[in-house]
């Protein structure tokens, strides 16, 4: 038996519907008055629907500075383009994590008419020094992201952090990020041990699971968020199965000045953002 200690659940919470973009329809899960941030993550959506008029609107062209956008789509296509020349297809299964730095100006707009969109957008801080980086990109398609089979009935795609010697596509030092896609049959178990010191959720999207050791599990089912502590973390599958999101990231423990499409650390950073943004210089 490893004497580790198990990760017990420390808070669990539920998305509230919500809009953005020129109206498309999504769940905030991160960004609400219950949980406003969870350092280094500002903004957590989820995105799902088969109706074509709660995504044909796409996010138009905006701006953002100071702060990293993660997207991960499951299903249906998003084409991105930004004012830097910059351009690229987001299809089923693939990421793109964007670091906007100093700024830049980006639309992500539906590149189909009909069926299933699908996937997440997640807002990672970045620290007070990386804030008027330049703005860089790395995207990753499908069959770019290692798949592994730690035991039987789980699936798990590596996409940032490390699952054994499987290390996943994204690097960020500054975060030090976790993102796994882990999927498992009913009623299997698996055990992972969360890399120390990082603020770590679990959200389920599909089924649910029990998390936690016998004495301490707690359900977390479709739509819920769990917040987790240090540990190795025990997952035992539902009836229906489950599928989650095991994401996390080093703390910056950094002042955060926000407003709409712009994160800095002070209010004066933050005006200085608004009045560059309006003389064309993102």
């Amino acid at each position: 038996m490893s004497s580790e200690p198990t990760a017990r659940v420390l808070r669990t919470f539920r998305g509230m519907p919500t809009s953005d973009g020129a109206g498309v329809r999504l769940t905030r899960v991160i960004g609400t008055p219950m949980l406003p941030d969870l350092d280094p993550f500002l903004m957590l959506d989820e995105f799902g629907t088969d109706r074509a008029e709660d995504y044909i609107a796409g996010f138009p062209n905006h701006p953002h500075r100071g702060f990293e956008t993660v997207t991960y789509m499951l299903d249906g296509r998003m084409r991105h383009k930004d004012n830097h020349g910059n351009e690229g297809l987001l299809t089923p299964g693939s990421v793109q994590w964007m670091t906007a730095g100093r700024g830049l100006v980006h639309s992500e707009m539906p590149e189909q008419e009909s069926g299933r969109m699908r996937g997440f957008q997640l807002w990672v801080n970045l620290p007070a020094r990386d804030k008027m980086s330049e703005p860089r990109y790395q995207e990753f398609a499908p069959d770019q992201i290692p798949q592994v089979t730690p035991v039987e009935g789980v699936t798990v795609k590596v996409i940032a952090g490390q699952l054994g010697d499987v290390h996943g596509p994204i690097v960020q030092p500054a975060t030090d990020p976790l993102y796994l896609d882990i999927a498992m049959t009913a009623g299997s178990r698996y055990v992972y041990p969360l890399p120390e010191g990082l603020s770590v959720f679990a959200y389920v999207f599909e089924g649910g699971v029990m998390l936690g050791d016998a004495a301490n599990a707690r359900s977390v089912v479709q739509h819920e968020l769990a917040v987790l502590g240090d540990g190795q973390l025990e997952m035992l599958a539902g009836a229906g199965g489950a599928r989650l999101i095991l994401v996390g990231g080093r703390p910056l423990r950094e002042p955060v000045a926000r407003h709409g499409p712009f994160v800095m650390n002070t209010r004066e950073e933050l005006m200085q953002a608004f009045v560059d943004y309006q003389e064309g210089k993102f």
